[in-house]
């Protein structure tokens, strides 16, 4: 077998849809050394990240933590715990990720039910309500921002929809939080999930997720504890979560304090995903939301400025990533090859009826700063003009810098 060296990475300026470029601050975090998983410092930190996280999700749940894995294992987590088998569940689907959100709750044995627009749209909060009505389900499950389709679903007249037909409501925020308006309580969210690659500035691997007492109080009455660690006293109780690793009511003693043993707590993410939030705090939600709508809003103006169409309804565009066509005669794989190759820039492209059609660009967590939009926008030019594009020249740097002057950056 060949010899191999130690990982090293090429130099990579992610500015696609994420993973984006961690915070160096999260790496340097993630490289402390491990302790026990019971140790005092490990349980003092598990209780710090609880807190930090209550401030990241706008929530005074008790039960705020992180689930081992990516994003997608706190969807499923959230997913599997609420929903029993023949549990009727809504999803308005907008883009990729609905669907998905569609498919995990298949996979849990639910009636799924769903409310569609075409991508590039968002659903209006009365065609859900009507949906509600119709189909009575136990959960609507909900993505905020699609990055898919760069859209961010209105939330905030949801809540009291659910409350007043007696729903939960459970909402994906992996790609929105952080850079975009999330407000758990007020806004009435039972439970969330979200992960560090996107607008917290950190890797892929952790999921965050806050859940309210009520459905707090649904996934307990699914509880069943582990024989072996069993104690006095614990008692099988309604019908057990399918999932072992991602049982929420165990995995809520594990962070709880009775600290019953359940996984071996994935420290080195622990690590990165409290750095995390504790930069988020540090800078205020507040202004991370503003630091996002600033530099989205320079990078869509600078990619209005070479050109290029932006697709979908603008009005509902997350702050922290913009789709735009490819031009006619363009090679979309072919340019984002030689964007990455030539200036070690990642774009994206998207999913489904979009793939070949799109180049998603994001503006997010680290990212979400002048010298990375001013860059991305210069070498697209050059890109673009490789390939044939009518481009004007310095359009795009151009457009982002009035954008900048006129917000005082």
């Amino acid at each position: 077998m060949t010899e191999l060296g130690p990982v090293d990475p090429p130099a990579r300026l992610l500015m696609g849809p994420g993973p984006s470029t961690a915070d160096p601050r999260v790496l340097r975090a993630m490289s402390a050394q491990l302790v026990g998983q019971y140790d005092p410092f490990m349980t003092r930190t598990m209780n710090e990240t609880m807190a930090l996280y209550r401030e990241v999700f706008e929530t005074a749940n008790e039960q705020t933590f992180v689930v081992d894995g990516t994003s997608r294992a706190g969807i499923e987590a959230a997913l599997v715990s609420l929903l029993e088998p023949g549990d009727r569940v809504l999803v308005p689907v907008f883009g990729r990720f609905g669907h998905l959100l569609a498919e995990i709750a298949t996979r849990c044995g639910a009636q799924v039910h769903t409310v569609e627009v075409p991508w590039g749209q968002v659903v209006d909060p009365a065609a859900i309500e009507e949906a509600v009505v119709a189909t009575r389900p136990k959960v609507l499950a909900v993505v905020q921002g699609d990055t898919s389709t760069t859209m961010c679903q209105p939330l905030a007249d949801l809540g009291e929809i659910c409350r007043r037909h007696d729903v939960l409501l459970y909402c994906d925020a992996t790609a929105s939080i952080g850079g975009n308006e999330l407000r758990s309580d007020a806004w009435g969210l039972d439970v969330v999930t979200a992960g560090l690659q996107k607008c917290l500035g950190g890797p892929s691997g952790s999921a965050p997720i806050t859940i309210s007492p009520r459905a707090a109080a649904v996934i307990e009455q699914r509880k069943h504890v582990e024989a072996g660690i069993r104690e006095p006293g614990d008692s099988d109780r309604g019908v057990r979560i399918a999932s072992n690793y991602l049982d929420l009511a165990q995995v809520m003693d594990y962070w709880g304090p009775r600290r019953l043993n359940h996984h071996t707590e994935a420290t080195t993410m622990l690590y990165g995903a409290r750095e995390c939030a504790r930069l988020l705090v540090e800078e205020g939600l507040a202004e991370a939301v503003a630091r996002h709508r600033r530099h989205g809003a320079a990078m869509l103006a600078g990619v209005r400025g070479l050109g290029l169409t932006v697709f979908g309804d603008p009005a509902h565009k997350m702050h922290n990533v913009v789709a735009v066509h490819i031009p006619d005669g363009v090679d979309g794989d072919r340019t984002r090859a030689g964007l990455l190759a030539d200036f070690g820039i990642e774009l994206g492209t998207s999913f489904g009826p979009l793939h070949g059609k799109v180049w998603r660009i994001g503006t997010m967590g680290y990212n979400a700063r002048k010298d990375a939009v001013l860059m991305t926008l210069a070498a697209l030019e050059q890109v673009l003009r490789a390939a044939g594009a009518p481009v004007t020249a310095g359009g795009g740097v151009g457009a982002a810098q009035e954008t900048y002057a006129d917000a005082g950056a």
